[in-house]
């Protein structure tokens, strides 16, 4: 009975403990954010694991911060300078970082799933394995990232920039890019179905084992285009520019349409678009 006894004493000493630890570690991080606040950011600081879930700070300067594996869930960051900065497996579901810069930034695994990216600058950013799943992305920068293996499915990104992007295996299914830049990009086995690319630039893009199956590229520049292994299944076309696009296989364009505006290689047709 005694050793009971001081078995069950020694548990509420112990859940005591903890809890006065938890106290003190939500004091310490509420204390830390509202240093950043007054403070106007924290460049160059070390806030790796911080719990900064809920921080609202506009035009905050993080320049070069570790921010790595922090937890910014629904944090409101709007013009951030995230220049150079860490944020390797950083959580931020329905963040606000709307406008900020964020190139350069080591951010590979990191969860931005339904966060606001509208006009953010990612420009050299490292966001391998990210998840950027139904994003806002309007107007957003990722010229020259590396996006390979991210997942941006059910996003938005009308009229963004991946000029010369790396985006090797990524899934953009039911993403839209109305009038969106991929320039050069390099989008090796990347998965295109039902995107909605109206007048999009692909110009010069690698779309070798590209899936293109019921997507929408109505007067899409996809001239130059590297289509080897590519499957065009159901692919609006109309009024798009093929124009020096190689390696299209007729076998694997099934069922995509074009119409009298349509420019194609020499040997390769459409049906006409009936829908």
């Amino acid at each position: 009975m005694k050793n009971r006894v001081t078995r069950v004493l020694a548990g509420c000493v112990g859940a005591m403990a903890l809890l006065a630890v938890s106290g003190a570690q939500a004091g310490s991080d509420e204390a830390r954010m509202a240093e950043i606040k007054e403070k106007g950011g924290c460049p160059r600081c070390d806030l790796g694991l911080a719990e900064l879930r809920g921080l609202v700070l506009e035009n905050g300067d993080f320049a070069g911060t570790n921010l790595r594996e922090v937890d910014l869930k629904e944090a409101m960051l709007p013009n951030a300078n995230f220049k150079n900065s860490d944020f390797r497996r950083t959580e931020a579901e329905r963040a606000d970082f709307s406008g900020s810069d964020f190139s350069g930034a080591n951010m590979r695994s990191v969860d931005l799933e339904k966060a606001n990216l509208n006009k953010a600058n990612f420009q050299d950013a490292d966001l391998r394995d990210g998840d950027l799943n139904t994003v806002e992305a309007n107007e957003a920068i990722f010229d020259g990232a590396d996006m390979r293996n991210v997942l941006f499915t059910r996003s938005v990104a009308n009229k963004a920039s991946f000029k010369g992007a790396k985006m090797d295996d990524a899934n953009l299914e039911r993403v839209d890019l109305n009038g969106a830049n991929f320039q050069d990009a390099r989008m090796r086995q990347a998965k295109l179905d039902r995107v909605k690319a109206q007048n999009a630039n692909f110009s010069g893009a690698d779309f070798s084992g590209v899936r293109l199956v019921s997507s929408d590229l109505t007067g899409a520049n996809l001239t130059g285009v590297d289509f080897d292994g590519a499957l065009l299944r159901r692919t609006r076309l109309a009024g798009a520019d093929l124009s020096g696009a190689y390696n299209l296989d007729p076998k694997r364009i099934l069922g995509a349409c074009g119409d009298e505006k349509t420019k194609l290689p020499r040997g390769i047709e459409l049906v006409p678009c009936a829908w």
